[in-house]
């Protein structure tokens, strides 16, 4: 197990780093000191080869060609300082209203214009007997993109020989500021041969968030039972796609106890027999199927991404959680520690 690094490319006179994390079973993680991205996940079939399961790019450019920034898709990103849309690009917090960058519509979705996912990380390398990996972190400033609050923030990505790639996160502001961070990875457990249609998807939940027309959720908790979109049981994603005639663009609350680590969710290839099962410390999580990513887009190996090309399973705080009451930690306090684990375990 080792941590290897190379040159990624520039950004604004800054050298950017590429991170290259593999366990003794040939699963490799690629990650990017630019927005502490997710370029490449490798993990063996159960024919011995080896395929990327992650959509990304090779060369570091690839990621401001204009089919991609004119698309938008996030691929691999660390999204912060609050991810999925806030409504009306506003939120009010000690008798206070803040303003915020407006990107969606008139909404903020994940962080603003320049996120996380767009900034520059400081990096350094894990080795150890049983792990491997690298700590990125960075500094938020007060009022960046409106966010109140100077926040340190570290995400520090392992990988173990149980083919499992944990992701930390810790922040701590300085004054009380919305924070909800996650991993904005597309998989495709059959390396892109196929779309992700055929693959079984089962989440632990009974209730998801209701979204408005703008994509924002107003707060309204919505009960699955019967419904078509419960994925209590295993399910083939195209024949829920069939049933809803749309992708998923769900936030799905969990059914377990608030902030512990669980297992909450697992998807299945019965293509390559690949499997991907979820354990998180979240509250719930926007699984979204790539209903509105590009066709245009591919690796430059060829790989096509596009229109349910990809699944993501972004773990996080409520989405306009700033705006819905009660929402389960979506403010934290000045000098708390903000908290969050997200595991995804591979096995083929």
């Amino acid at each position: 197990m080792k941590t290897t690094v190379s040159k990624f490319g520039t950004y604004q006179g800054q050298d950017i780093e590429l991170y290259s994390i593999k366990n003794n079973n040939g699963v490799e993680i690629k990650i990017s000191s630019f927005g502490a991205t997710i370029t490449t996940v490798n993990v063996p079939n159960d024919k011995g080869g080896i395929e990327n399961l992650a959509c990304g790019f090779d060369q570091f450019e690839n990621y401001f060609s204009k089919v991609y920034t004119d698309n938008a898709p996030y691929f691999g990103g660390t999204v912060g300082r609050y991810c999925s849309q806030i409504k009306n690009s506003k939120f009010s917090l000690n008798g206070k209203e803040y303003p915020l960058a407006v990107n969606c519509g008139e909404n903020n979705l994940h962080g603003g214009v320049v996120g996380f996912d767009k900034k520059v990380w400081a990096a350094k390398v894990i080795n150890t007997d049983t792990i491997t990996g690298v700590t990125m972190s960075l500094i938020s400033k007060d009022l960046e993109e409106g966010f109140p609050g100077n926040v340190n923030v570290a995400v520090t990505f392992t990988l173990n020989d149980n083919n499992e790639l944990s992701i930390n996160y810790t922040a701590t502001p300085d004054q009380d500021t919305p924070l909800a961070l996650t991993n904005h990875t597309y998989f495709n457990l059959n390396g892109f041969t196929t779309s992700i249609e055929g693959h079984n998807v089962k989440i632990k939940a009974s209730n998801k968030l209701a979204m408005d027309d703008t994509g924002a959720a107003p707060g309204e908790v919505v009960n699955l039972n019967g419904e078509d979109d419960d994925l209590r049981t295993s399910k083939i994603i195209k024949h829920v796609h069939t049933a809803m005639n749309d992708g998923f663009e769900h936030y799905y609350i969990f059914d377990k106890e608030a902030f512990q680590l669980e297992k909450v969710a697992e998807i299945s290839s019965n293509v390559t027999s690949r499997k991907l099962e979820v354990s998180t410390t979240e509250p719930g999580m926007l699984f979204y199927t790539g209903k509105y990513t590009s066709d245009e887009i591919q690796r430059e190996n060829g790989q096509k991404f596009g229109k349910y090309k990809g699944f993501c399973c972004e773990t996080h705080r409520f989405p306009n959680g700033p705006n819905i009451k009660n929402s389960p930690k979506s403010i934290t306090k000045a000098g708390e520690e903000f908290k969050s684990t997200t595991i995804f375990k591979f096995s083929w």
